[in-house]
């Protein structure tokens, strides 16, 4: 059994630890078939949303889906009897601009399975940021089977993601080349060189390939699309089920929508009041969380562990494995490492994959970090990492400097010496140089007013560590951001802590909302 097959947690599900997933290759895209360059405005375009967003008009709020039957994706295509319905909505371009040009948000559906105990729909968005719902949810919805007696279970891949109007960036090739050769903890003028210039160019080429969505990415936009998703889907309310990066887009939808809230439960939270230093130290504590309960798992004594996990990336650094045509580099090994941190169950597989490292053969965590990387074994990639940029540096106004990472790295070291000076770095290099502007610092997600959203934090959680939890919580507001802790690992507590799905189900079935500081 590959190890592809063995990993038992969804790393696309997560606030993936962006440098991991910025791979790309060292020049600019040349795409099969050459997009025109985007227009001057472009560059210096802000994504920022008007004060007042004017209303929608009927031909979209009165839209009715043409749900056709469709295979869960990966399985060839249709199938007969399959449960399964797809569609198409429309959404405005430009929210600013509602009856202006229009793009398409791809749909799926499984309907309730007791009709006459219907509640509504429910939807989801597994996180990322960038993740398809369409084809997480018919992977994932074993999971969520109580919920889909009584609710229709729809999944939707967000504005620039993949079948909605999808961010492309690079081909395979500039991708594979990259993660090659691109050392993401660059230790000399000439690595520092090479890796902002293949952040521009990463940047350059998705300017070049989606001009017209880039400006239009904002997770603002997309939860204004939720809001019309579901006036199409004839709800009252909005039931919604976040996850990591899928909080911040449930926070954004209660701050602009707080009457139109249903039930919400957001798990695996990313914290509403750090802006990209603050989240990159967040990340950088959480991995070094994870790390030393891993270590302590296996009877290793934290600190001489992580030095063990250092002195192997550093020889890495210094001389790469040959894995067939391919290396094991430093970075792709460090992506392999934070794969397995999602998830206790996969501890095992990372005490393998070093052992193995150790041993001069990388295979084990090359293909751990092409799981992340979502890399087939025919050398394609998909899009993924290009949406999360495109969504991420269309949020976020900060823009750091080579400079300022450089300054953060002994901190970071300090607070690991495994993941630290990766996520020091990627401060200037994921949107340093990114051709539209964000919308603001930190994301909005004060919603007094709304009904009570469960906020579900773990405490072993490496890419969105709990402290983001209390945080959203308290941002939420007092009777709406209601804390449920759970003590664990990993990222995400639903369905792997009974006590977490039991008080989630209790809530969306029966609407029984638990006290604040409810623990599992």
């Amino acid at each position: 059994m590959s190890i592809r097959t063995r990993v038992t947690v969804l790393a696309v599900t997560g606030l993936l630890v962006t440098g991991c997933t910025s791979s790309g290759g060292a020049t600019p895209d040349a795409a099969r078939t050459k997009a025109p360059a985007p227009p001057p405005t472009t560059a210096g375009a802000a994504s920022t949303a008007p004060a007042v967003i004017p209303p929608l008009p009927a031909s979209l709020t009165g839209q009715r889906p043409d749900w056709k039957r469709c295979g869960a994706p990966g399985d060839g295509g249709e199938r007969p009897g399959t449960e399964w319905r797809c569609a198409t909505v429309k959404v405005p371009l430009d929210h600013a601009k509602p009856g202006g040009a229009t793009i398409p948000v791809a749909l799926i559906r499984k309907e309730a399975g007791r009709k006459s105990a219907r509640i509504g729909s429910l939807l989801f968005n597994f996180g990322g940021p960038g993740a398809s719902g369409v084809d997480i949810l018919p992977r994932a919805a074993q999971d969520y089977r109580k919920l889909g007696e009584r609710y229709d279970l729809v999944g939707f891949d967000p504005r620039g993601v993949s079948r909605s109007a999808g961010v492309v960036c690079r081909t395979d090739a500039e991708q594979a080349a990259a993660e090659a050769t691109v050392d993401l903890t660059p230790d000399s003028a000439d690595e520092e060189s090479a890796y902002l210039e293949d952040n521009a160019d990463f940047a350059a080429g998705c300017a070049r390939r989606s001009a017209t969505v880039l400006p239009h990415t904002t997770t603002t936009a997309t939860a204004r699309d939720l809001d019309l998703i579901r006036q199409v889907l004839g709800d009252a309310k909005l039931n919604y089920f976040g996850i990591s990066y899928g909080t911040q887009l449930g926070g954004t939808y209660a701050h602009l929508f707080p009457k139109n809230v249903g039930r919400l439960v957001l798990d695996a939270v990313v914290d509403p009041t750090a802006d990209t230093v603050g989240h990159a130290r967040h990340q950088t504590i959480g991995f070094q969380r994870a790390l030393d309960n891993y270590l302590k798992s296996t009877g290793q004594d934290p600190k001489a562990g992580t030095e063990r996990v250092a002195r192997l990336l550093r020889k890495l650094d210094r001389a790469p494995l040959k894995v067939g045509e391919r290396r094991l580099t430093e970075s792709l090994a460090l992506t392999g490492i934070a794969v397995t941190l999602y998830g206790q169950a996969n501890w095992p597989l990372l005490t393998d994959a070093l052992a193995e490292a150790e041993r001069g053969r990388g295979g084990a965590l090359l293909e751990l970090a092409d799981y992340y990387n979502d890399r087939d074994a025919s050398g394609h990639y998909a899009t993924q990492t290009h949406s999360q940029r495109a969504i991420s540096c269309a949020d976020s106004s900060d823009r750091g400097t080579p400079a300022q990472a450089k300054a953060l790295v002994p901190e970071f070291r300090r607070l690991s010496p495994v993941f630290g000076a990766f996520l020091a770095w990627d401060t200037a290099g994921w949107c340093a140089r990114w051709p539209v502007k964000g919308e603001r610092a930190t994301p909005e997600a004060s919603a007094p007013g709304a009904a009570p959203v469960l906020v579900v934090g773990t405490t072993g959680d490496p890419a969105t560590p709990y402290e983001g939890a209390e945080k959203m919580a308290k941002e939420l507001g007092p009777g709406v951001g209601v804390l449920v802790t759970n003590k664990g690992e990993g990222h995400g507590a639903y369905g792997t802590s009974a006590c977490v799905t039991r008080t989630v189900d209790a809530y969306f079935l029966k609407g029984t909302v638990p006290a604040y500081g409810t623990t599992c």
